[in-house]
Formats: C-alpha cells, sequence, structure tokens
C-alpha cells in the first residue's frame, strides 16, 4: 500500500503571513490538529501543530499578552523544514518515520509542491482495515519454530477447516531466538475446530483459552 492511497489530497492550509489566530480558528473549525504552511506555489515552508500553538501560548499569559501573541504570524513558531513524504512512499517507510522521528505528520510533496498530508492516526485506521480488526472474527497466536513451510502447514490445516483469513503477522518470540510468534485474525468467532486442528499437528497455539480445549 502507498502514502497515496491513504492521504488527505486536499489538506487545509495556510501561509507564513497568517497569524496564531487564523491557525487556531481554523484548526477548531476543521477538526485537525496540523497545518502545512506553504508560498504561492505551493511548497511547503512549514508545519504547524496543535501543540505549537499551546506551547505559544501558555495558560499563564495575562489576556492582554495572549490577545498580542494571537496576531503574531506562523512563521515565528511553524517547524521549519518538515520531514515530508512522497505520494510513492510505502505505508511501511511511513510507518518506520513515524515510529523514528516521533512527528504526528507528514506533509505529502510531488514535483516540489504539496499534494497531501498524512498524519499518525491515517496510519492507524489503515492499520485497522488491514488487519481486519473492525471486522467479526477471532485472533489466534501460534508459537512457531523459524523455519521454511511452517506457515504452508497452517494454511492447509485453515483450509481443512474451511477456514478464511483476515491478516496474519509475525512478530519475534521473547523466549527464543529461534521462533517466532504467529498471530491470525480469522473470519469466524468460533475458531475452536481450527485450535483444535492445530493442536493435533502439534503446534504450540497461546490462545485464545476456551473451555473444553486443552492447551
Amino acid at each position: 500500500m502507498l502514502v497515496e492511497q491513504i492521504m488527505n489530497s486536499a489538506p487545509y492550509t495556510l501561509t507564513k503571513e497568517h497569524t496564531i489566530r487564523d491557525a487556531m480558528k481554523l484548526m477548531r473549525e476543521k477538526k485537525i490538529r496540523h497545518i502545512p504552511i506553504i508560498t504561492a506555489q505551493r511548497e511547503v515552508i512549514g508545519v504547524v501543530t496543535q501543540r505549537d500553538l499551546k506551547e505559544a501560548l501558555p495558560s499563564s499569559l495575562e489576556p492582554n499578552e495572549r490577545e498580542h501573541l494571537l496576531d503574531v504570524t506562523v512563521d515565528q513558531f511553524m517547524i521549519k523544514n518538515p520531514i515530508m513524504a512522497h505520494p510513492l512512499d510505502t505505508v511501511e517507510d511511513l510507518a518506520l518515520t513515524f515510529y523514528d522521528t516521533k512527528v504526528g505528520c507528514l506533509p505529502v510533496i510531488s514535483n516540489g509542491e504539496l499534494v497531501g498530508i498524512v498524519t499518525t492516526t491515517d496510519l492507524l485506521y489503515t492499520y485497522v482495515e488491514l488487519t481486519g480488526a473492525h471486522q467479526p472474527g477471532s485472533k489466534i497466536e501460534i508459537r512457531i519454530e523459524d523455519v521454511p513451510g511452517t506457515l504452508a502447514h497452517i494454511t492447509q490445516i485453515m483450509a481443512s477447516t474451511n477456514t478464511n483469513v483476515q491478516s496474519v503477522l509475525v512478530y519475534p518470540d521473547e523466549k527464543s531466538e529461534n521462533h517466532r510468534v504467529l498471530s491470525i485474525r480469522v473470519q469466524t468467532v468460533n475458531p475452536i475446530e481450527l485450535i483444535e486442528a492445530l493442536l493435533k499437528e502439534g503446534f504450540d497455539v497461546l490462545g485464545p483459552q476456551y473451555p473444553g480445549v486443552e492447551f
């Protein structure tokens, strides 16, 4: 999946001549937390976030001081030279950038112009949709040896029990470097038949626990 498939392709923007008052009003009216700051040619020169505005206008300010700051232009508080993404970047690359930098949004540029914005919330929604977590189903976790053919064996078992797969994730096993934990979301709310079949084939099923099924 690519960034262009999950980004907001019509982001709200401001220019460096706009004020903090303008930014706060736009965020409040459009219910957004990040605003790219652009030039007349749609070049990105900065980003203003809700956090930036809170830091610029601390609650301890006197009313007169606060009113004065509201009329300060956003270029004095914006994040300059922000990290940016490209429409053809992968969602995996995007997730890694968010993870490494701890930023909350990335302007998306193509040919030097702003074409969208993508946020951590967009990435979260994408994760939910890709894993099928928003659909009825069950999640089964299996500790497996890190050897070729294991996943193929499991899919054969799933086929024999007429179980449809919604998503498959693999992550390290904390107890063994030679094993992995396979997290499978299946399209059934009662996966007992599948669990019993996996146990019969000798797989180490970690969960879920069901009455009458011996682990």
